[in-house]
């Protein structure tokens, strides 16, 4: 069975050969362990988000940056594609781990979460694990782990911290950016997935979706790195067979539909828990049945919201 964290640790490795040309930096705990600071006491690069967001995907999707244009004004975009999208997305990308360690948070997403069997649900449902004894994780937090953090995942992952790579990106960063936009396939599998849709008949998944612009704090950055997605997101999807529940997919069928997330995460009183789960979607779908040979397309692209998003100056 393929193994998503031996996959990801040979880029890993790679990023670690050529740090200065990614601007990211790698260095050795006091038990050994890696971190790697793609974001937080350096720039990193569009490079190393391409390599991260490789990486969260368990070394299953080739992943690139290309400048397109909306309303004629230019912006980055993240393009991916996959041909494991359960594995790749739910099995691995998904940022289904929240760590706690003391006064340390991070989400955690990548490889190592297919060793520790978080969500087990997830697992269940899309029938796989992993069974190296390297454990691979991406952290989105504006501080590095300590050993205590690192232990923790060490010991639920069934390794030793010395076998424990963790890739560290702040959300406000280049390469947050860019990582959280290539998220748009993940966000639709796992749309997919919460409506009902057996992420196992989803044969292969390609993305685009804008990188929002680097905004002045987490909190406002997190808001435009989501709308890139809701509001701008695409993905095209083949499957072995279409469903109707698949038309529910889109973020314009959330009642919070239509702002700024950042403006509905205010109103919200900061509380994640009073948004609708029904927004965290791409903003559109396109879904090639293989069984019938029809091509259906599901939401719109919304180009007013996403510019009110990246507090553009026209």
């Amino acid at each position: 069975m393929l193994s998503v964290n031996e996959l990801a640790l040979e880029i890993v490795e790679t990023m670690m050969d050529y740090e200065e040309e990614l601007r990211i930096q790698s260095k050795k705990l006091e038990n050994d362990a890696t971190v790697i600071d793609c974001g937080v006491n350096v720039p990193g690069s569009y490079e190393a988000g391409i390599m991260y967001t490789q990486v969260c995907m368990g070394g299953l999707a080739s992943v690139e940056i290309v400048v397109d244009t909306i309303r004629d004004i230019p912006f980055a975009f993240i393009t991916e594609y996959t041909d494991h999208p359960a594995i790749a997305c739910l099995g691995s990308q998904k940022a289904g781990w929240a760590i706690k360690v003391e006064k340390y948070f991070a989400m955690g997403s990548g490889p190592a979460r297919a060793l520790a069997l978080k969500p087990k649900k997830t697992y269940e449902r899309i029938g796989y694990e992993d069974d190296a004894d390297v454990a691979v994780i991406a952290l989105e937090a504006s501080k590095l782990p300590d050993e205590k953090v690192i232990e923790f995942i060490a010991k639920e992952c069934e390794v030793d911290p010395e076998d424990v790579y963790a890739l560290v990106a702040p959300t406000n960063s280049i390469v947050g950016s860019v990582q959280i936009s290539g998220r748009i396939i993940e966000t639709a599998i796992f749309k997919m997935n919460e409506i009902g849709y057996d992420p196992k008949l989803i044969v292969s998944g390609a993305g685009r979706c804008p990188i929002a612009p680097i905004l002045e704090n987490e909190l406002k950055a997190m808001g435009a790195t989501n709308d890139s997605m809701m509001y701008y997101g695409s993905v095209y999807l083949t499957v072995k067979k279409y469903d109707e529940i698949l038309k529910n997919v889109p973020s314009s069928t959330s009642r919070d539909y239509g702002r700024p997330f950042y403006e509905i995460f205010k109103a919200a009183n900061y509380d994640f828990y009073k948004i609708d789960p029904n927004l965290f979607a791409p903003a559109q779908i396109v879904v090639n049945d293989l069984s019938t040979g029809k091509t259906y397309v599901h939401g719109k692209l919304n180009a007013d919201v996403l510019f009110q998003s990246y507090q553009l100056v026209l």
